[in-house]
């Protein structure tokens, strides 16, 4: 294989990475208010139409929203699948987006199955956590999501096979009892056909074909700690945006 030379990003990437990394860790809040595109200029040492390009990329990914006070931290419309509740949630404390609730619908210990055996990296038919929750907003059903931890979560946070909605959601609570904090995620879009049990809930006819995110989660040693399927709502969609230069 022929070598390859590594160009850095362009500065604007990298100061928009910079912030992007800052509000998804939860260093700058819901709400938090960034330097003006002078302060960034100065400070990053760029000229101030880098600056604006950077801070019109962190709008164009739903980071930030601007007014005439300021550009402002906003994902709270951003969320809609599991690994964007994390970030929220990480962001904010919260990780609904306004106007949603969420029904946990089932949750108890079971066997692995041999897909989530292959998805947790575990033998098939262990003792795994099962849990079910329906995501609603104000448009009907956002997704049914389906979560599988492995069975020893449940010793160290039993709340995880209550029905209660958790407050600081399935990432908080394992990272806060277990230390495993989820640093590593894999996304995988998909068209599934609906199983009879989702299908019932998400009121279509069951084999029908859904849009579903797959998500595999690692922790900081490289652990899987949650495997998550969501089938979305009749209507939904996902998208994403990506800078092309």
């Amino acid at each position: 294989m022929s070598p390859t030379v590594n160009r850095p990003a362009p500065p604007y990437l990298q100061i928009a990475e910079h912030f992007r990394k800052l509000i998804k860790n939860g260093e700058l809040a819901e709400g938090t208010k960034l330097p003006t595109v002078a302060e960034l200029a100065t400070g990053w040492g760029v000229a101030a139409g880098t600056a604006a390009k950077a801070i019109t990329q962190l709008r164009t990914e739903g980071y930030v929203t601007s007014s005439n006070q300021g550009t402002f931290v906003s994902i709270a419309h951003k969320q809609t699948t599991g690994p964007d509740r994390l970030q929220m949630l990480r962001a904010t404390g919260n990780g609904y987006r306004p106007g949603e609730s969420v029904e946990v619908i089932s949750s108890e210990l079971t066997e692995a199955s041999a897909e989530v055996a292959t998805g947790l990296d575990v033998s098939e038919g262990s003792s795994i956590v099962q849990r079910r929750r329906v995501y609603r907003d104000d448009l009907g059903i956002v997704t049914v999501s389906t979560s599988w931890l492995p069975g020893e979560f449940a010793e160290s946070a039993p709340e995880l096979l209550s029905t209660d909605p958790l407050p600081k959601m399935t990432f908080g609570l394992i990272e806060e009892r277990t230390g495993r904090r989820a640093v590593i995620r894999r996304d995988v879009v998909a068209i599934r056909t609906a199983p009879a049990d989702i299908a019932s809930i998400l009121g279509v006819e069951v084999d029908s074909p859904c849009l579903t995110m797959t998500n595999l989660y690692w922790d900081q040693d490289g652990q899987l700690t949650e495997y998550a399927v969501d089938y979305l709502g009749p209507g939904r969609e996902l998208s994403a945006e990506y800078a092309l230069d």
